[in-house]
């Protein structure tokens, strides 16, 4: 088997494996809303963590041996092979809009992706690796405030963190790349710090990604997720690794038109969940009669023991019945306070004129 062929080979395996991992992680953030990040004490969190780290170390293997170009594009079928596994072992199926909008978030990106040139095996120098090491943490730093500050809409506070967690797994697969490119056995301490930083980025990735699964489903964040990560990388390919784009001026506008498809799917998946969200609401209000807003009056069901009958006894002398509260409650007898009655001469009398 030739390298290639290899490394498209471990590239599929990969997107399957992330793409089990996504699923469990929305289940697990469906079933612990208080705890967003990390919940430790859940066993089915570190299933998927396991699911996710598979699937990234067969990423790093298929970057070994592949192109960044030809990688970071197979990474999207995840969304595509995420949707009929969630169907199929959850019972968490998706809406016409949200197969569309992750169809068209899929091709647009495959279509891009697959214009993108390469120019050989680079890799970044010293000071490339810390500007892209700044640039990241500003723009992580910068969408987490964004998402806290949208936290009244789960939707876009969910495209936000899912876009954080692909910007961080595609600038992870910029420095794997880089590491894999300068890797030698004689100093292996030299890409130290370059592993660092992709331990970093790959451990907020996967809780920025668990974050956004918490009221937003499966379909749009993850969508969100697979279109920014590939995109981010193949910018930075682009910028410092000397790739381009295929046939020219024409290859352009093609790409171009390609990255415009795959923004539609994302505003179709995250329009999807905010209709989603807008029934559910609706839903949540009480019901209104069919003739107008229900009186205050018809809210009472049982019959109502007017007052007369509270205050009148049987007999002078003898106790009130027991009246019952409320239904289901055991009657509460009722013991009349004295009452002391004025003499007539204390009652005022209206002056004549």
């Amino acid at each position: 088997m030739s390298a290639l062929a290899l490394s498209v080979l471990l590239s599929l395996v990969s997107a399957v494996a992330y793409a089990g991992g996504a699923i469990v992680q929305e289940r697990v953030a469906a079933g612990t809303p208080d705890q967003p990040y990390a919940p430790m004490r859940s066993p089915a969190w570190w299933a998927a963590v396991a699911l996710s780290g598979v699937g990234g170390l067969l990423h790093v293997v298929a970057l070994a041996y592949g192109p960044l170009s030809l990688v970071q594009p197979l990474g999207a079928l995840t969304i595509v092979f995420a949707l009929p596994m969630a169907a199929l072992f959850v019972r968490r199926r998706a809406g016409a809009t949200a197969w569309r909008g992750a169809i068209m978030a899929t091709v647009g990106l495959g279509g891009l992706l697959s214009l993108t040139g390469t120019a050989g095996s680079h890799s970044l120098d010293g000071t490339q690796r810390l500007v892209v090491a700044l640039a990241t943490a500003g723009g992580l730093v910068a969408l987490m405030a964004s998402a806290r500050a949208a936290h009244r809409h789960p939707a876009v506070r969910s495209a936000l963190l899912a876009g954080a967690a692909g910007v961080a797994f595609g600038v992870s697969s910029v420095f794997t790349k880089t590491v894999a490119v300068d890797w030698t056995a004689a100093s292996p301490t030299a890409q130290l710090p370059s592993m660092l930083v992709i331990g970093v980025l790959a451990t907020a990735g996967m809780l920025l990604s668990q974050a956004s699964y918490r009221d937003a489903g499966l379909a749009a964040p993850l969508a969100t997720l697979t279109v920014v990560n590939p995109v981010v990388a193949a910018a930075v390919g682009i910028t410092m690794f000397g790739e381009s784009f295929r046939y020219g001026m024409t290859g352009t506008v093609v790409a171009l038109g390609c990255g415009v498809v795959a923004a539609g799917g994302l505003i179709l998946l995250t329009t999807e969940r905010i209709s989603s969200d807008a029934k559910r609401r609706g839903g949540a209000k009480a019901p209104v009669a069919a003739g107008g807003p229900v009186a205050p009056e018809a809210v009472i069901s049982e019959p109502v023991i007017s007052a007369q009958a509270v205050v009148r006894a049987k007999t002078p002398g003898e106790p009130l019945p027991a009246v019952p509260v409320l239904p289901g409650l055991p009657a509460v007898p009722v013991v009349p306070a004295p009452v002391t009655v004025p003499s007539a001469a204390a009652l005022p009398v209206p002056l004549r004129y």
